[in-house]
């Protein structure tokens, strides 16, 4: 499956950096260095790319987690296998285009981690099944439409609030490209949307 297989690369390649500060700095995402230096790889690569074993694990549980379940339904809706690639290594562009533009100019700024990217399969998972429960801290369960009118807002909040070191504008973004994206690939899927949130 492919959610497997992006998930063994990225914890290879994490565990990786963790002892490499050459080749965390090299994989990162830099948009200075993207702009001035025409580093365009850094848009993907810095997904790979995790600060510690706490934010690989919260992030690849989390996409473990959603991952197999919207891959299976893409399958079932009729969605080839590029179409889960394109969800998420496009939520981890989308989640980053903001800070490419903000941060063009800034020499020190670095973000890494697959955030954006997970965000996108969740919001997915949620548009695909709004009222299924996720369990908020692995034990509060919160229909997923309700956690993500929250997340969104807190996201939010916390981008304008800052100081934690944690990019919420990759997760906002990222989460909005992961509502989104179904659509696009089919249309009538919004019908089907709403049907659930009014059937409830």
């Amino acid at each position: 499956m492919i959610t497997y297989a992006i998930l063994i690369v990225t914890v290879v390649v994490s565990i990786a950096c963790f002892s490499n500060d050459s080749l965390f700095n090299k994989l990162s995402y830099s948009p200075y260095r993207m702009i001035h230096s025409k580093e365009w790889y850094r848009i993907i690569s810095h997904g790979f790319v995790h600060a510690d074993w706490v934010h690989l694990f919260v992030n690849m549980f989390t996409f473990l987690s959603f991952g197999q379940y919207v891959e299976s339904a893409f399958g079932y809706l009729g969605f080839s296998g590029g179409s889960f690639l394109l969800l998420y290594f496009g939520g981890m562009i989308a989640a980053s285009l903001y800070d490419l533009w903000k941060y063009r100019d800034n020499r020190y700024y670095t973000s890494i981690g697959a955030s954006g990217a997970v965000s996108a399969v969740l919001f997915t998972a949620i548009f695909l099944n709004p009222w299924d429960k996720i369990y908020l801290f692995a034990a509060i369960p919160i229909p997923g439409i309700v956690f993500g009118f929250v997340y969104l807002w807190y996201c939010q909040y916390m981008a304008k609030r800052g100081g934690d070191n944690i990019n919420h504008n990759a997760h906002f973004y990222g989460a909005v490209y992961g509502f989104i994206f179904p659509i696009l690939l089919e249309p009538g899927l919004l019908q089907i949307f709403i049907q659930q949130l009014l059937r409830h």
